[in-house]
This record gives C-alpha cells, structure tokens and sequence, in this order.
C-alpha cells in the first residue's frame, strides 16, 4: 500500500480532468465538518461543547480554525483536497441537521457527547400548531435571525484577524438546501407522520408541502440577501425515504420534491443526499427531476446502482464509515479495491468517499489506505 502523495498541483490536475469529463483517476474526497475536531479529546483539549461553541462566537471563531487547521494539516493528506497551510483561513458558521425542525418550533437539545439534536413536538391535539409559522420572511424567523446576528458578531472577530500568520475570512452564513419534506415531518411528528402517511394523508401533504414551501422561500432570501457572494444551489436531502416503499415514495413525496428542485433555475445542477437503503429510489430521481449526482451512503451496491443509471451520473460513496473507524488498514485497503473494481468507474463519474461523513477519532493510517486504494485501482490507464 505504499504510495507516494500526490502534490497539491497534481491532485488539482486530476480534479480539473475529472470536471472536463476527461479523468485520469478517481477523485477521492474526505467530507467533514467541525465534529471531527469536537468530538475527539485529543484535538479539542479545551473540552469545549457544542452547546458552548455555539452560544459564544469568540469560541465558535477558535473552534472553526482548529478544525480548519486539522483539516487542512491532517485530513487533506489523505484525499485530493488541498493540504498545508492555505493562504487564508476560510471559517463558517457551523450548523447540524436542527435548523429546520427549529426554525417551526423545535427545542434545539445537547445531548452529552452527541451533535445537536431536536426532539418531535407536533403531538395531539396540537399536531396544528406549526401551520402558525409565517414562512413567508424566512430571514426573520427567530432562530434565522439569531443566526445571523451570531454571524455579524463572528464577522466583527474575524476582521483583521490572523491564524498561524495567515489572514481569516468568514463566509456568509446561508441554509440554501434541505433534509427534505418528509424527513422533517418525521423530525416535527416522530414516527406518528409513517401513521400521517395513511391515516391523514391530507395532514401529511399539508405539513410537507410546509417544510417544501419553507425550503424554496429560504434559499431565495438567502440569495436575495447575499447577491453574487453565494453561489446559487439545487441540492437537497431526505434520508427517512428510506421507510418508503418505491410505489409509496412515488405517490406520497415525489410531488414535494419536484416542487423544490422546479422552483430553482433550471439550469443549476440537481443532485441529491440519501444515506442509508435508498438505492431503490435513485432511478426514479434521476427519471422525474433529472437529478444527476448522488451523494450516497450504505449500504449500496456500487456497481448494480453504477450499471441501473449508467455511466453519465455521478455517484459520490464508498468504505463505510463504520469499517474506517474499526477496520484495520488493510480491510479499509480491500474494501476500496473491491468498490472501485465492481464497474462503478464505468464513464468516469465517481468519486471515492467515506460513507457517509466522516467520523470523528478516524485512525489516520486507515484514511490513508482508502487513498492508497483510490490511487492504484482509481487509474483509468489500469487494464
């Protein structure tokens, strides 16, 4: 498994090939966020807590450059984005998956050693309340605007501010996508929207053409706000479809999600997140919105889902997380050989990943036998 690392220019020139639909290799990609940093004791010394980092911004500011810096030091070299010291530091507002359950009158809660969460609270007879929300100003609700008060305040830090001797930039702080119409239901109901579904159908449609409706005026005021500094986006996510049946997902959800992706321009590019056992659902997608990248996670079948929507979708996956975090290097090793070798290289649109979000306390040497992998067996020369 021994390989030499591919320079910063070289692995710019695998991407840039990659883009032009001309590759030489397959991409691999480490996607992460700040839990990677918080949630491993060996990196955050201080013990700072979500519910800390996200009430002070002084905190947020220093623990969003840490992660940064492990990022970029540490995880980067085990993947073809970008590794060293950059030129500036780019820091963001970090948010979890609560937003939009908070936003329609969820409790953000943090539970000890966990991401953020939210809990149901639509229960009877007061499953009627959320039809109260205005969705209307999305940028005025309260937990947005708490949000972006926070980001000001971070911005105010950030300015003139240097890092390791390099200058940091904050970048506009904006929720342009969604976990999807049926997801949040579940998120605002529990397990009582499966019951919706088929006991109050009228109350389901109502509530995700809610949480839909939400999501569409969100991403245009955030881009109305924030003008050409935001690029615009049409992706979503909505991993309980999972729980659907295809015949079901067709009739119940389909019509959400075509509204979501219909309302944005039609020229961006569509593509989609669905963890979990989702893949029954991926030709359909594809078919009705003409999605054309899934970011996937397990389990899945590479090579069935790679010959069922051909060669021209793009397929982001890979080793599952569990065996990056508990495998050895050289089960993490065959486990990408064995994925990069089941045909979903065919028309060169994949891209190695953890599936699905890397963890946190990840063995290094593990992240770096699924590089090593996606460096012998991802060349498009190899007969």
């Amino acid at each position: 498994m021994a390989h030499s690392l591919p320079t910063n220019d070289e692995k710019l020139a695998v991407l840039d090939a990659y883009s032009r639909r001309e590759p030489v290799r397959v991409p691999v990609s480490l996607k992460t966020n700040p839990r990677i940093w918080v949630q491993d004791p060996k990196l955050n010394t201080e013990g700072w807590t979500f519910e800390r980092i996200e009430s002070d911004p002084e905190v947020h500011v220093q623990a969003a450059l840490r992660y940064q810096h492990h990022l970029c030091t540490e995880i980067r070299r085990h993947c073809d984005g970008l590794a060293g010291i950059p030129d500036e530091w780019n820091v963001n507002l970090w948010i979890y998956n609560v937003h939009e359950a908070a936003c329609l009158g969820a409790q953000v809660k943090y539970p000890p050693g966990q991401v953020p969460c939210t809990e149901p609270f639509l229960a009877e007879p007061n499953k009627n309340a959320v039809f109260e929300c205005d969705i209307s100003r999305p940028l005025e609700i309260p937990f947005i605007r708490g949000l972006l008060d926070f980001w000001k305040e971070m911005e105010r830090i950030c300015a003139g501010m240097r890092f390791e001797g390099r200058p940091v930039r904050l970048w506009p702080f904006a929720i342009q996508g969604t976990d999807g119409p049926f997801t949040v239901g579940c998120d605002l109901r529990g397990g009582e929207f499966l019951v919706d579904l088929l006991d109050d159908p009228d109350y389901a449609d109502r509530l995700m053409g809610l949480v839909t409706d939400f999501a569409i005026n969100r991403r245009r005021a955030f881009e109305e706000h924030w003008g050409s500094r935001i690029s615009p986006m049409n992706w979503m996510a909505d991993d309980s479809i999972t729980m659907l049946s295809p015949e079901m997902y067709r009739e119940r959800v389909l019509p959400f999600h075509r509204r979501f992706y219909e309302a944005a321009d039609p020229a961006l590019p569509r593509g989609m997140h669905l963890c979990g056992d989702a893949t029954r659902h991926f030709g359909t997608i594809r078919d009705e919105f003409g999605v054309q990248s899934f970011d996937t996670g397990f389990p899945v079948d590479h090579g069935a889902l790679r010959r069922k929507l051909g060669p021209d979708v793009e397929l982001v996956g890979g080793v599952e997380a569990s065996l990056l975090v508990k495998g050895t290097p050289d089960q993490v090793f065959t486990r990408a050989k064995e994925i990069l070798q089941t045909g979903v290289m065919d028309g060169g649109r994949f891209v190695l990943s953890e599936a699905n979000n890397l963890p946190p306390c990840c063995p290094p040497d593990n992240l770096a036998a699924m590089y090593a992998a996606g460096l012998e067996f991802g060349r498009y020369d190899r007969p």
